[in-house]
């Protein structure tokens, strides 16, 4: 005849006390990583806010911790998707991408705008508990701020001169909308990546932007040319007008010279009018004979001078 089964209910009892206490005591703390901070629950309701570290709470699901990454750069990419990202609400659907890109700028072209939006989690309790899904509402926000920003733009503006521009007033209103909203989001930079016209015009439009930096590249060469020679005039100009003010003042130099020369010789011939005159006609005649070579010079009364010439004498 079998044994009956004995049970004993104070091991049972034991069992489940040490049950309940490993239980309390493993959800009476949490950690938290030094990137982020937990927002603690009590029944549902937030109550606090925790730094990193090792944190205690009720046990029991009385407290509940909820991680959130406060120092982490998160992303979100418009118009084209990164291979390999962690966010599930970094890209859209390949689908909802080439709807996302596709806009009308203020001179009704279209383009193809590609962009990413860089934030983070300043506030984990509105980020949270203000706003049902953030992500998805800063993804719509984004949108359509830069779909009204581009709208008041013109497609040069959009595609070269004005990206930079766009960008800053892009994050300042993306970021004024998430405050509105109390998102606990912090937008540090809204950026322009592609933008090109839609695949039908893309080749006239690169024809008119090689033709327009071809003009750029003339103009700039035309510059240069310009920056270079008008010094190289100038220098040529002021040294000319520098060698013709020398000259004018030798010029005057000398005539101021001759002048007081000849005052001075017209004194000595007021005073003595031969004596000056036959000093002058020596004087000049002592300068032209030298240059005259081998001269004679005869008496107009001479005759027979043939004998006295020795005509080998070169």
């Amino acid at each position: 005849m079998a044994q009956p089964i004995r049970i004993n209910f104070a091991i049972i009892r034991l069992a489940v006390i040490a049950i309940i206490v490993l239980v309390g005591i493993t959800s009476s703390f949490y950690t938290v990583s030094t990137d982020a901070q937990a927002v603690v629950l009590r029944f549902g309701k937030p109550i606090a806010t925790k730094d990193p570290g090792l944190h205690f709470k009720l046990p029991y699901g009385i407290d509940r911790s909820v991680i959130v990454a406060v120092k982490r750069q998160l992303k979100q990419e418009f118009g084209y998707a990164t291979d390999g990202a962690t966010n599930l609400w970094q890209y859209s659907e390949h689908g909802e991408q080439d709807l996302e890109k596709s806009m009308v700028t203020g001179d009704l072209n279209a383009a193809l705008v590609e962009w990413v939006v860089q934030y983070r989690i300043d506030d984990p309790q509105q980020y949270l508990f203000n706003v049902r899904n953030p992500d998805a509402t800063l993804r719509d926000l984004s949108e359509s701020v830069v779909r009204e920003i581009i709208g008041d733009r013109t497609v040069d503006e959009a595609i070269t001169i004005g990206r930079q521009e766009i960008d800053s007033i892009a994050t300042e209103q993306l970021q004024a909308a998430t405050i509105s909203y109390s998102m606990g989001l912090r937008i540090e930079r809204v950026q322009l990546m592609n933008v090109n016209p839609p695949q039908a015009v893309q080749s006239s439009f690169n024809a008119v932007n090689q033709a327009q930096q071809d003009k750029e590249t003339a103009i700039n060469v035309a510059n240069g040319e310009y920056n270079k020679e008008v010094p190289r005039a100038r220098g040529e100009a002021d040294r000319m007008i520098s060698a013709a003010e020398g000259y004018a003042k030798k010029r005057v130099n000398e005539a101021e010279g001759d002048v007081a020369s000849f005052e001075a010789l017209l004194v000595e011939y007021t005073a003595a009018p031969e004596i000056t005159r036959r000093r002058l006609y020596l004087e000049t005649m002592s300068e032209i004979l030298p240059r005259l070579g081998k001269t004679i010079i005869l008496d107009e009364e001479a005759k027979g001078i043939l004998p006295l010439l020795n005509l080998n004498d070169k």
